[in-house]
């Protein structure tokens, strides 16, 4: 029989192994009251909420000089780019020029950050985020944004196949419905048995780093 996840409870430690950088994936909406189908039934409930959270803890990041890459879905209004994403259940989505595409105000990134737009689902496909990532000598990845089910899931898969450890804030991600947020998690957790941690355990984590400290020089990349 294969192994069955079924508990998704959060970790209430963040434990990653070596330098870990924040990956903040499709918050977007540009602050428009309604965005990406969160206003559709079905769809998880809490996303203000999550938004704000995730402007805090970026700039807890900040002040304790761990790093922060910043995803972005972007497609050209000829959506010559969007591959087979209209396949699927989702409609056009994150296009150029429209507001809702931006990132969500209080999540720009910073002279010295990077924003990697993407293309697809994955946040490594076709992207130059595994350079990045070696750049800061990444080993774990701290995964918040959206949706669990979709380019959370899809990111994880691909930091998991690329050799990187990989944490996603359960309280921090929102799926296309409750039950896919679930079955996402479990799908993560069975890559991954300490791929679950709550907020708590980031902020945990941030608090034993001392103000200013360059965690990306603790080691050479692997």
């Amino acid at each position: 029989m294969p192994l069955q996840v079924t508990d998704i409870t959060p970790a209430s430690h963040l434990n990653p192994v070596g330098n870990a950088v924040l990956v903040v994936v499709d918050i977007q909406g540009g602050g428009q009251p309604s965005s990406f189908g969160s206003d559709k039934p079905g769809y998880m409930s809490g996303r203000p909420e999550r938004n704000a959270k995730a402007v805090d803890l970026v700039a807890a990041f900040r002040a304790k000089g761990a790093p922060v890459v910043f995803i972005q879905e972007v497609h050209k209004p000829s959506l010559i780019d969007i591959g087979r994403e209209l396949d699927g259940a989702e409609g056009v989505h994150c296009v150029e020029g429209d507001p809702r595409t931006e990132l969500h105000p209080g999540l720009e990134p910073l002279a010295d950050e990077y924003l990697i737009r993407k293309r697809r689902y994955s946040a490594f496909f076709g992207s130059e985020l595994d350079i990045v990532l070696k750049g800061f000598g990444a080993q774990t990845v701290v995964l918040i944004g959206g949706m669990t089910d979709v380019c959370i899931h899809y990111t994880a898969v691909d930091a998991h196949q690329l050799g990187y450890h990989f944490r996603t804030v359960s309280d921090m991600v929102i799926g296309s419905s409750q039950k896919a947020h679930d079955a996402a998690l479990r799908a993560m957790r069975y890559l991954q048995r300490d791929a679950l941690v709550s907020l708590d355990s980031v902020h945990d984590w941030l608090a034993t780093l001392s103000t200013g400290t360059d965690v990306t020089s603790a080691q050479e990349p692997s």
